[in-house]
């Protein structure tokens, strides 16, 4: 038995993940346990069909590790592909959208290189809730109805994933079978045996762009995660292509303003909003694969360099799940996952119970543009799980889901940690702000301190119902010692923090 922590924003993906613990596994198995389990129960947020990121600090390591699990597009992608289909912008649903899911070999590195008890253990939990039914809960349900137009479009997801109530069961069978298969083959016949023949033909059906061959040829990255000091700790967040940098851009410059400056309220928004805007439009102008174009760290680095600008691309919903999980051996997991918007594409794989992701609808069709669609290429990448250490050890692990609006949410979460030295369940779950894409309006929980003078203030507030969930579910945990931990997930979710034993 492994004693740890886990936090995540399902009940029922954390428990997984404390009973894989149990079981002897470490915290990196309980992270894919509960990973996995949000892919069944979450399908509005998550899929095996999307993309994963993860920070891992593991056992007696001086520093953490991260993992790039983004899918590229298809080698048949270019602008004139979609052009000639008859879009201007790059299409935000549908097959033209879809990049290779990269989800399933991330499970397979991180298991490779620090898991304990093997893929079939770590899904089982995964299998059971795909292939018997789980209950949907309020949050479900509401997205169900919400997009179920835009889900009605496709038979197969329509037919999963019809209007439901809460309380009702929802069952998987096709998903239970593609993960019984990924614990018994491992990742190979995910990506070069039936599975992804079955994401193709549904791909090729479609008139999309990804193949079979570029199924077959993708892989994670391992790199090194970039750091920047706040205060007296040393915050890391994954490289390019991922938004990291934008994370660490606004805490650089937020170091020049006062801890008594950062007290909620309109001044603290004022300020906040200008220095989200400046990293955006760091990130907007240079952010993309690094593998297509170098990309600069020293500009956001510099807190002198204030460039003007900055509305900020991108989509404000944030359909995705971040998780972290700890130790009694020193294992320590950041990870984050996604199918990019609500549902996806609203493409399923028939045969697969699979939605696959939109994540190319982050291209852009103009040819001049950093971040132009491309053949083979990961487009600018909004998943970003964070961790931050003092003193040369690892003090905690905190992320959030949030789409283009995670380096804010992330932000805030760690000034509640730092600044205003709150616990972790109030640092998650405190009131926040959130800057829109477009950069003029301002999403403001209702009880947010002053959200009435800031309505009041010029800002184009937009005043929403507190706990909504376009702030954010983000989650954290403070490393006390070896095996000691303090955790907080947030009140915006159906989440958890669940320990083992």
């Amino acid at each position: 038995m492994t004693r740890g922590v886990i936090a995540t924003p399902h009940r029922l993906a954390s428990e997984a993940g404390a009973q894989v613990m149990r079981d002897g596994g470490n915290a990196v198995d309980a992270a894919i346990a509960a990973d996995a389990v949000l892919c069944v129960v979450y399908p509005h947020m998550t899929s095996v069909g999307g993309d994963l990121m993860a920070i891992v600090w593991p056992a007696g390591a001086s520093s953490p590790v991260g993992l790039i699990g983004a899918g590229r597009s298809g080698e048949l992608a270019t602008i004139d592909a979609i052009r000639s289909r008859g879009h201007d912008t790059m299409p935000e649903r549908g097959v033209l959208s879809v990049t290779v899911p990269g989800t399933v070999d991330a499970w397979g590195r991180l298991i490779e290189r620090f898991g304990t008890l093997g893929m079939a253990p770590v899904l089982e939990a995964a299998v059971h809730l795909a292939g018997d039914g789980y209950v949907i809960t309020e949050r479900l349900s509401e997205f169900l109805k919400r997009d179920a137009e835009m889900l009605a479009r496709e038979p197969a997801a329509h037919e999963l994933y019809p209007p439901m109530e809460a309380g009702m069961l929802l069952r998987n069978p096709d998903l239970a079978s593609v993960l019984t298969g990924i614990g018994r083959a491992g990742i190979n016949g995910f990506y070069r045996g039936e599975v992804a023949a079955a994401i193709a033909e549904a791909i090729r059906r479609r008139d999309g762009l990804v193949t079979m061959r570029d199924l077959s040829t993708h892989r994670s990255q391992w790199v090194d995660p970039l750091t920047v000091d706040y205060r007296d700790v040393t915050v890391y967040e994954l490289p390019p292509p991922t938004q990291g940098l934008t994370a660490l851009a606004m805490l650089a410059r937020l170091n020049g303003v006062s801890p008594g400056d950062l007290r909620p309220g309109p001044g603290f928004v004022t300020a906040f909003k200008g220095i989200r805007d400046a990293c955006y439009a760091l990130r907007d102008r240079y952010i993309t694969d690094p593998d297509f174009a170098s990309v600069p760290i020293e500009p956001f680095l510099d807190p002198l360099n204030v460039p003007a600008g900055g509305g900020g691309d991108g989509h404000d919903g944030g359909d995705t799940i971040y998780l972290c999980a700890a130790d009694e051996h020193g294992n320590l997991v950041s990870l984050i996952q996604s199918v990019s918007y609500a549902f996806g594409s609203g493409i399923v794989a028939e045969g697969t119970g699979m939605l696959l992701q939109n994540r190319g609808s982050y291209f852009k069709l103009d040819p001049a543009h950093v971040n132009r669609l491309e053949p083979k290429k990961r487009t600018m990448h909004t998943l970003i799980p964070a961790m931050a250490a003092r003193d040369g050890r690892p003090w905690a692990i905190f992320g959030s889901m949030g789409g283009e609006g995670q380096p804010q949410l992330q932000t805030q979460v760690l000034i509640n940690l730092v600044d205003h030295r709150l616990e972790p369940d109030e640092a998650v779950g405190r009131p926040r702000i959130r800057i829109q894409a477009g950069g003029e309006k301002i999403s403001v929980e209702a009880d947010y301190p002053g959200a009435g003078d800031l309505k009041r203030s010029g800002l184009r507030i937009e005043l929403m119902p507190a706990m909504h969930h376009t702030l954010g579910h983000a989650h954290a945990i403070v490393i006390d010692g070896p095996d000691s931990w303090r955790a907080g997930a947030d009140p915006r979710s159906d989440g958890s923090v669940e320990r083992s034993p």
